[in-house]
């Protein structure tokens, strides 16, 4: 009996698919979506190319999204050799290719705005013929900033769309599944820890440094030669430590070459690919092929023979960090595909997913900067950059190699690399646009439903875990003190009573010692109310002599837990509220964000008005701030230069302490940003009324940058003496460029204002802006 529904033979591989490959693949047959949870290198690609072959041959169409341009645009040249241009698409906010072919390859973000449907036009129109959405790196649902857009794409996916979801190994894909398929539609596991190409760990001690070691015994313990290493400062001086260039000849020697060494600064980047630059790690043939892509890639890009990073890639060696332009980066990633860039010194960002599979990887710490301080790295970072270590097909052994630091101890480190992946925790934001979008398409009591989809509300039984397990102590508490039971049958109420009864006569006797002893005192025999009080404390004790309380044992001991248990029963009620409280947050959420709608005016009878249908449109990091700019006429006035430093300062994050310009900004453009400093207070404090901590971005630290590209500046000029990366230049005025775009299509934008957007659009479009990395 075959154990699939689909034969392999007929499949069109030339290579022999395992057996997760062909479990997902048969799921995806069967007309069920899918989670594919499996390492990084182990073939979930694969999975991605049936589900494409499978929509060509039906004549339906397929959307391959990923978290980054640069991925996005290596799948899309992928396609195109395999299927042929005719076929594939490309979409990523800022570039729009061949969008109605059968395969469109799209950033998440984008698939998850055309469910919006808005100015990309309806959603039915959006999704006409598609059968498979593929959301590569789905693990990305973890990032604190963009994940809750994975879950807002599989919540708002309609259910004849099959979802395959491929993620790198997450401790709780079960749940994530189980998730999927309560909101979406029948959905299966398929979870695998198989590597085509094993690991082996070892460590780089600067005490021995023509040398590594193991990092575990074959007993899978600590390698107990592996000793803590020496503080970097002695006696208030220095020691003298090894460099990277020790290690890199380790692995050269031992044949371990190519690397990615990962370190988490692009200072250090920069400095190791220097350092090891002096080193001869490319043979005569390698050094004149790498020559001739160069010089091929130079022509298509002249503005990088200008780089100083290029003596570098000629000792086969070179950095790769957020800071370098996109175009150099694609060089780098080339030679290194090709073997001919022997390191890469890069940040983590190289582990998010860009096809550089390495023979060895090197992590220099287990230790990061974070916006709290130094940190370990969680055992998923880990895994990320290990995992890129050894290559299908190349490699029989990937190498992991750990630099030792006195920061950390080599105990920490075998922990962390023996450590399980972590589990998918959910980032679900409400936002301006979604409570506008979803208003618009749904009643509010359908909105509410669609909130409580996500994978939060889902998961938060394993969010509240400490308060549910404090909320299970407290009960188990009331429920043994509610066991306990009266020798006489007697109930609690009774005993309460009982004891209430026994106080005031407590309280009566006081009364008539005192009132007896004042009579005394004042020489009055037989006082009226000394005979009161006696009588009154004398009918309260036979009371309490006819109650079985008054003899039996346990009384004390009874009306004690009956105290306790008023006590744990207030507790209860509290920790209960809080729960339900927190299982509500995101509906909350909703609702503020909804309230400040109201007290601006884009949303009436929970319905967006003009000015929210404008809003819902809009992609920004404050949607409702952006739309405040457009209709206070604040942007009217502007040209298109004066226009494009405008709109960077919304478009750039926080400020960057010290960073100078010699450009200096328009009298215009400054007018108009301390206009827009009034607009921002306002919709600060209706913000703050309502319990929304949304950000409000207005910085306009390279708004002169901006202006003077605009105005046809040179980029050599731009960027001489800059104190940033350029790449983060280029990310910000791509930033800038996606908000111009938006202001050409969005409705309700006054017709001037979308002119000189797109004639600010051209300006600003130009090498090496306009290049598609």
């Amino acid at each position: 009996m075959e154990k699939y529904s689909i034969n392999e033979k007929e499949l069109g591989f030339d290579f022999k698919l395992d057996d997760f490959q062909l479990e997902a693949m048969d799921h995806i047959n069967t007309s069920k979506s899918v989670v594919v949870c499996a390492p990084t290198g182990a073939g979930k690609t694969v999975i991605a190319e049936f589900a494409v072959k499978k929509a060509l041959q039906n004549d339906k169409r397929i959307f391959y999204t990923t978290p980054l341009k640069a991925l996005s645009n290596q799948k899309f040249n992928d396609f195109k050799r395999t299927y042929g241009e005719d076929k594939v698409g490309l979409l990523t906010g800022d570039i729009s290719i061949n969008r109605e072919s059968q395969i469109v390859v799209m950033t998440t973000e984008v698939y998850r705005n055309m469910l919006y449907g808005t100015s990309l036009g309806k959603v039915e129109e959006n999704l006409k013929n598609v059968q498979y959405v593929i959301l590569d790196e789905v693990h990305y649902m973890n990032d604190e900033q963009r994940g809750t857009v994975w879950e807002e794409s599989i919540i708002y996916s309609p259910n004849n769309i099959q979802i395959v979801a491929l993620s790198a190994t997450i401790a709780n894909g079960s749940e994530l599944t189980e998730w999927i398929n309560t909101v979406h539609g029948e959905t299966r596991l398929v979870n695998t820890d198989f590597r085509p190409v094993p690991l082996r760990h070892f460590y780089f001690s600067k005490q021995n440094p023509d040398k590594i070691l193991p990092l575990f015994s074959p007993g899978g313990k600590l390698n107990s030669k592996i000793k803590p290493e020496k503080p970097s400062f002695r006696g208030g001086k220095k020691v003298k430590e090894t460099s990277t260039v020790d290690l890199i000849n380790v692995l050269h020697r031992e044949d371990m070459l190519p690397a990615i060494y990962f370190t988490f600064s692009r200072k250090k980047c920069d400095e190791n690919m220097a350092e090891c630059a002096k080193l001869k790690l490319l043979n005569k043939f390698e050094e004149r092929r790498l020559l001739q892509i160069i010089d091929e890639h130079v022509l298509d890009t002249p503005y990088l023979s200008k780089s100083k990073y290029l003596e570098y890639l000629y000792s086969g060696v070179a950095s790769h960090h957020a800071g370098l332009l996109p175009g150099w980066k694609v060089l780098v990633e080339k030679l290194f595909q090709q073997g001919l860039i022997k390191v890469v010194f890069a940040t983590e960002t190289l582990a998010a997913g860009i096809n550089m599979p390495a023979r060895s990887t090197v992590i220099s710490s287990i230790s990061k900067r974070s916006d709290e301080g130094h940190r370990i790295l969680t055992a998923s970072e880990f895994l990320q950059m290990s995992g890129r270590a050894g290559r299908r097909g190349m490699d029989e052994i990937g190498y992991v190699t750990v630099v030792g630091t006195s920061f950390q101890s080599p105990d920490e480190v075998a922990e962390l690399a023996s450590s399980a992946s972590d589990p998918l925790g959910s980032k679900f934001t409400p936002s301006y646009s979604m409570v506008l979008n979803l208003l618009q398409r749904f009643k509010l009591e359908d909105a509410k439903e669609l909130i409580l989809k996500s994978f939060g509300y889902f998961s938060s039984t394993e969010r509240l875990k400490p308060l549910y397990a404090e909320q299970t102590k407290i009960k188990e508490v009331i429920d043994n003190i509610n066991d306990l039971k009266c020798p006489f049958s007697l109930t609690n109420e009774d005993i309460i009573e009982y004891n209430k009864l026994k106080n005031t006569y407590i309280q009566y006797r006081k009364i008539t010692n005192t009132l007896r002893k004042q009579a005394k005192g004042a020489g009055r025999k037989n006082a009226p109310e000394v005979t009161e009080y006696e009588i009154k404390t004398k009918d309260i004790l036979r009371k309490l002599e006819k109650s079985k309380c008054n003899f039996c044992k346990h009384y004390k001991k009874h009306i004690k837990n009956l105290e306790i248990l008023e006590r744990f029963n207030r507790r209860y009620k509290r920790i209960s509220e809080v729960i339900e409280f927190e299982k509500d947050i995101y509906w909350r959420q909703f609702i503020n964000l909804m309230n400040v709608l109201i007290d601006m005016g884009y949303l009436k009878d929970n319905y967006p008005t003009n000015k929210g249908v404008t809003t819902a449109s809009i992609r920004s990091e404050n949607e409702l701030f952006f739309a405040e700019l457009i209709m206070s006429g604040i942007l009217d006035d502007l040209s298109p230069c004066e226009l494009a430093a405008f709109v960077c300062a919304v478009a750039t994050e926080e400020p960057k302490q010290g960073l100078y310009t010699k450009f200096q900004l328009s009298g215009m453009a400054r007018k108009k940003l301390v206009d827009a400093r009034d607009i921002m207070k306002k919709v600060w404090k209706i913000q703050k009324n309502h319990n929304v901590e949304t950000p409000i971005l207005l910085n306009p630290q390279l708004s002169p940058f901006i202006e003077f590209w605009a105005q046809g500046g040179e980029w050599d000029e731009l960027v001489k003496g800059l104190e940033i990366g350029e790449g983060d230049l280029v990310r910000i005025f791509k930033r800038t460029l996606d908000l111009l775009r938006q202001l050409t299509i969005i409705p309700n934008v006054p017709k001037r204002v979308a002119e000189n957007a797109s004639i600010a659009m051209e300006c600003i479009n130009r090498d090496p802006i306009s290049e598609i990395f």
